[in-house]
């Protein structure tokens, strides 16, 4: 059963997705010891599961307290989520790296086309000194896919920044420019860009080294800094397999096997439709061998077009489950 769940990446339509949320579903439950202990504390049994919305979502930080996997194997990585002081960090047990660079690869293709068009420039200084980082992995990954030389980690070194994106420029060469959104706040504040031939597209948020913005004061600046009408974002998390992608104005799509669902945030058993601000649920058929249905800490929307926003989070204490379940 479980190799015909890892060819999500053929999923069409959205029946497909939903026949294979329900069998991944059913898989999980079976091979899934805490994902298993989770519905059962709860009272849902396989039997009762029969559409995408009686699908139980296992909080996330269950990734923080718990192994939460189908597999008694070593994993292939682990990969683990930044944190400041006195948090706990996630992590997430791949046990099939190569799913990973599937869906990764055919959802930035699914959105942007072929990496190799591009020339890829990564500043995520955080990152790079926190270790098994999942968006670390993807971006090396990626970068040696463009198989351009200027394609690199750069470290918040702007000085080599410049003189890249303006060679870049002068080829009209497609480029990206991903960086952490506070070492791109700092660009945009310290250095002047005209750029035509380069996105500019941001993951995370401050990481504890900047206060917040609204995001779209950021996106202003950020906008005047580099000379660009629209800022793109990257939507992942270390407990996901899959990314969604902003194309501007925060407003995030996914691929074909990612879906992206809104629970009431007084009740974290009822969803809630388009257009209301709740939790958002995410279900992520690349995740075969973990668990496929999260409840995350994000705040957010949902659209009928399945496009979602992500406008704040919880508070650590919001998120009711957890403490149902000590194995």
């Amino acid at each position: 059963m479980r190799t015909a769940l890892t060819t999500f990446d053929q999923i069409k339509t959205t029946d497909e997705f939903i026949a294979r949320a329900l069998a991944l579903f059913e898989y999980q439950y079976e091979e899934n010891r805490v994902y298993r202990s989770y519905c059962d504390l709860i009272n849902i049994a396989a039997s009762e599961v029969n559409t995408l919305e009686e699908i139980p979502f296992l909080p996330i930080q269950f990734f923080k307290s718990h192994t939460v996997s189908c597999s008694s194997t070593p994993a292939d990585q682990v990969f683990t989520s930044s944190k400041t002081t006195g948090q706990v960090a996630s992590k997430h047990h791949v046990h099939d790296i190569d799913l990973y660079i599937k869906s990764f690869e055919k959802g930035f293709k699914h959105f942007y086309g072929n990496i190799e068009d591009y020339a890829l420039l990564v500043l995520l200084p955080s990152y790079m000194d926190q270790g098994n980082s999942s968006l670390i992995y993807m971006a090396n990954h990626l970068i040696q896919k463009t198989k351009h030389s200027e394609s690199r980690f750069y470290l918040e070194d702007w000085s080599k920044l410049r003189t890249t994106l303006n060679h870049l420029e002068k080829r009209g060469q497609k480029t990206i420019l991903l960086g952490v959104t506070y070492a791109l706040l700092n660009g945009a504040e310290n250095e002047s860009f005209d750029l035509k031939h380069s996105l500019i597209m941001e993951t995370g948020g401050m990481k504890g080294m900047r206060k917040e913005w609204v995001r779209d004061a950021l996106h202003k600046k950020l906008q005047e800094g580099y000379g660009v009408s629209t800022i793109h974002s990257e939507y992942g998390m270390t407990e996901l397999m899959s990314q969604a992608y902003s194309k501007g104005e925060g407003r995030f799509s996914c691929p074909p096997w990612m879906r992206v669902l809104t629970r009431s945030a007084e009740d974290p058993f009822e969803l809630i439709g388009t257009l209301k601000t709740g939790g958002l649920n995410i279900i992520d058929l690349a995740n075969v061998d973990t668990c496929a249905f999260i409840a995350t800490q994000d705040l957010g929307k949902t659209y009928s077009d399945g496009s979602f926003e992500v406008l704040g989070r919880f508070d650590h204490a919001e998120i009711r489950g957890c403490n149902l379940l000590v194995v």
